[in-house]
């Protein structure tokens, strides 16, 4: 373009014109090149290299920073997964998904893996010139790194324990990528995918140990129940002891109350009939014959047909009867005696 722009400078011509508007255009060109090469904008958050004749120069930030054209040239990176030739390097947390991996476990189970990667870039100058391939290094160090801990494992504690597969890949990365100028931040594994066999292997585990755990379960609540039962009546019987103890408690209270306080009217009405009777008879002889009329009423409400109901008086009229009877006896004894001669003694025949 120099070339053919001095040969119409030298050339002459009639059109001056066009001439000047080209040399205009050519200018134009030359100084947007110019200033492509001597201002660069780096955005918030990333970095770029600035390289001077091949060398390492200086570190530009975020904002306006002017190059020296044709002598500074920004370092370009070609990482896994990024846009080939890119100059600016983000300093922002990143992530790298990878794709199920194969990995064998301790009791030759072969699972497919999947895991994140959380990963940031803390000194930008290692990371362009320690590694060649940052985040192709990354992930080829967290497929090997996942296979030699998971290799250590078996297959139940792989899919039980991923906090502690988790920990340990963080370890191992970070420790590896320091040198690098990253700081891997985070590790998780996504998805453990066994082979179909053991995985329906595995559900049949699952579901026998359900069931084992329904019935240990359900035997347990049942001894509980029992318990809870047998707890419940024991206090129902203690409390229903407790409450008829008390029941007879207050009625033989009760009682002992009622038989004084009736004592108590009994002493009363004696005392009162005593006082009343003073001077017309007997008190004693009195009580003792209306109670004695008052057991005749019960007693002829009797429907036993074979008791003999008989006054006072009665009594007494047969005990005479029995004395006279006796006295009669002994006299009619003395009198036979008297009158009746003695029968001869038999006669011995000889």
């Amino acid at each position: 373009m120099l070339f053919a722009f001095i040969i119409l400078l030298q050339g002459g011509g009639a059109l001056p014109a066009f001439r000047v508007i080209f040399l205009l255009f050519f200018l134009g060109i030359v100084l947007l090149i110019i200033a492509a090469k001597t201002l660069k904008i780096v955005p918030q958050a990333t970095v770029m290299l600035v390289e001077r004749l091949g060398r390492f120069s200086r570190v530009a930030a975020s904002g306006l920073n002017i190059l020296i054209p044709f002598l500074d040239k920004p370092r370009a990176v070609y990482w896994t997964n990024t846009r080939g030739g890119m100059t600016s390097i983000d300093l922002r947390e990143q992530y790298i998904d990878l794709p199920p991996q194969p990995v064998i476990t301790r009791d030759n189970v072969t699972i497919h893996v999947d895991s994140v990667v959380y990963w940031q870039i803390t000194d930008p100058i290692k990371a362009v010139y320690e590694m060649n391939d940052l985040v192709g290094g990354i992930v080829q160090l967290t497929i090997t790194g996942m296979r030699a801990v998971m290799g250590d494992m078996d297959l139940d504690h792989t899919l039980s324990q991923r906090d502690q597969i988790n920990g340990k890949l963080r370890l191992i990365l970070d420790e590896a990528t320091d040198k690098w100028g990253v700081k891997v931040t985070r590790v998780d594994v996504k998805n453990i995918n066994p082979p179909e066999d053991v995985r329906i292997t595995m559900e049949k585990q699952m579901t026998a140990e359900r069931n084992r755990r329904a019935l240990v379960l359900q035997a347990e609540g049942e001894r509980q129940a029992a318990i809870t039962r047998a707890e419940g009546e024991k206090q129902a019987a203690v409390t229903r002891s407790e409450g008829e103890k008390q029941s007879s408690i207050l009625q033989a209270e009760g009682l002992a109350q009622a038989r004084l306080r009736q004592a108590e009217a009994e002493s009363q009405a004696i005392a009162q009939v005593a006082s009343a009777m003073a001077d017309h008879g007997n008190p004693a002889q009195y009580l003792i014959t209306t109670r004695y009329i008052e057991s005749l009423r019960d007693m002829t409400k009797s429907n036993n047909a074979k008791v003999i109901f008989m006054p006072v008086e009665t009594s007494s009229m047969l005990s005479a009867v029995g004395t006279i009877k006796e006295m009669f006896t002994e006299s009619g004894a003395n009198v036979l005696s008297f009158v009746s001669p003695k029968p001869p003694p038999p006669r011995q025949l000889r």
